[in-house]
């Protein structure tokens, strides 16, 4: 297995590199081996009895924070151009709308990683990734979003928590991202350390919606032990798949097992919208129905055939994803929520049936509804974009294996009353500790003394270092953003544009 020994190699020197750049650090160089905290800050009983991981689209860390304060950005990235040689490209401040999507499959992660070199980024394409060639996207990726339109985000890491060390768990698209969110991998059995990895991975679907709603011809890709990815996986439908000893188990599964209430919110999607589905209703064309308003698209409890196909579904899978408000008023807010935003309000890259960007400002309506309510001694809010987009990155994973592990960063932000603050009681406070998707799973396994998936969790630092339990509960700080949570509510739900990447 050559290509697995490159691979550790290079996972070692950049580790490496990080460490000597960074002057010393938490990093380790040894995949299986992540990097662990010298010591966890909260002490005693847990008082987090609410978790909701609001899941947002298509943003690198560089992308949002490249120039944050305290924080491991960049200002210039590396592109390998004509003749194989790099140079170097400055990255520009830009408006958070564009036009392109741009590439980010599997295919876009090993171009753009380029053997751990991050300058394959000018070469990527223009586009979703098929089987055609699509324009070189060139100096696209090598942007920053202008402070001015993502104010709600940098006012959110001046007061509580930013991560600029959260990796994507594979190197892949939004399908994979937000499977690795429920489960913490996509493989079929076995999802740890790489020696654990004994069947393949499901990668993207080659087409919408995700799941066991899918047109009967639809396929998964499939990563074989090799790394080579075929369009030859099963049906995107958890019943579908070969599942080994391990089985395909969620987070939900051990949450329902304890008793632990959840819910995933999530948007109205539909390719053609019904007369009727509109501000925050659930019920009529909202409740359901194929060819209505229901929540098959990049819903990722739609390929969870238990779910899509028990009594979860339309209860503990809830939409519109609007109704976290009205679980908030009413006082029926469950312990761990997923949050997942529509179209014109996820940051995803694009056009748009608004054309206009509402994530800033989306996020901002949630963790204010949360920061002024009964529920803001007890929960932690953790905001994360799915996968890098296309956007340009400048720190290289800190390893990969031959199922393509670890993606790239992301943001993660975290906000809570017990969050650690930074030099001052109020201020914003950075971690450094190197994360992955696994490590929010894990965080919440351990805050329910809940049995580990046996997937990335495993190996995954926990996110509770940049908690103190100790301390005095920090007051809520109101985020500045407009429209608020009412325009959301009211507001009738668009047509989803579905992204098969």
């Amino acid at each position: 297995m050559k290509q697995r020994a490159l691979w550790l190699w290079i996972g070692m020197m950049v580790a490496g590199m990080a460490l000597a750049a960074c002057g010393g650090g938490a990093l380790s160089s040894l995949p299986g081996a992540l990097a662990r905290t010298a010591g966890h800050r909260h002490s005693g009983p847990s008082p987090i009895q609410h978790v909701i991981l609001i899941v947002q689209e298509n943003r690198s860390f560089d992308n949002l924070f490249a120039t944050f304060p305290g924080a491991n950005g960049a200002k210039f990235g590396e592109a390998k151009v004509k003749g194989g040689k790099d140079k170097k490209v400055a990255l520009v401040a830009h408006s958070i709308l564009d036009g392109s999507d741009l590439q980010h499959c599997r295919a876009a992660y090993l171009n753009d990683l380029d053997g751990g070199k991050m300058d394959g980024f000018w070469d990527e394409g223009k586009g979703a990734c098929t089987n055609s060639t699509p324009p070189p996207a060139k100096k696209i990726p090598y942007q920053y979003v202008q402070l001015a339109d993502i104010g709600p985000y940098w006012e959110i890491a001046q007061h509580w928590v930013l991560a600029d060390n959260l990796f994507q768990t594979q190197g892949s698209g939004s399908f994979t991202a937000h499977q690795d969110l429920i489960r913490g991998g996509t493989c079929i059995a076995g999802c740890g350390p790489p020696s654990a990895m004994t069947e393949s991975l499901v990668d993207n679907p080659t087409y919408w919606p995700w799941g066991c709603d899918a047109n009967p011809s639809v396929v998964t890709h499939e990563v074989n032990i090799y790394g080579v990815e075929t369009e030859k996986g099963p049906f995107p439908c958890s019943n579908k798949f070969a599942i080994g000893s391990q089985g395909y188990d969620t987070l939900a599964t051990l949450l329902d097992q304890a008793g632990v209430l959840w819910k995933y919110y999530t948007p109205c999607f539909s390719e053609t919208l019904q007369p009727g589905c509109t501000g925050g209703s659930a019920t009529g064309d909202c409740a359901g129905g194929k060819g209505g308003c229901d929540a098959d698209e990049l819903n990722a409890f739609d390929m969870i055939y238990p779910v899509r196909y028990g009594p979860e579904w339309g209860t503990n899978v809830s939409w519109p994803e609007t109704n976290i408000f009205s679980d908030i008023t009413n006082g029926t807010l469950p312990n761990v929520a997923w949050v997942i935003p529509e179209d014109d309000a996820s940051d995803h890259p694009g056009p748009n049936s608004c054309k206009c960007d509402l994530g800033p400002a989306w996020v901002a309506s949630v963790v204010n509804a949360i920061g002024q309510s009964q529920y803001w001694s007890s929960s932690v809010v953790i905001v994360v974009w799915d996968d890098w987009g296309g956007f340009y990155d400048h720190v290289a994973p800190p390893f990969a294996d031959d199922y393509g592990g670890l993606g790239f960063r992301v943001p993660m932000l975290v906000v809570s009353p017990y969050a650690v603050p930074g030099l001052s009681s109020q201020g914003g406070y950075v971690s450094h500790t190197q994360y992955e998707f696994g490590s929010i799973l894990r965080y919440i396994e351990n805050n329910w003394n809940l049995p580990q998936l046996g997937t990335t969790d495993v190996r995954a630092t926990s996110i509770g270092d940049v908690f103190n339990y100790s301390q005095s509960p920090r007051p809520f700080v109101t985020i500045s953003a407009s429209p608020t949570a009412k325009y959301f509510i009211d507001r009738p739900h668009a047509v989803q544009q579905g992204d098969p990447q």
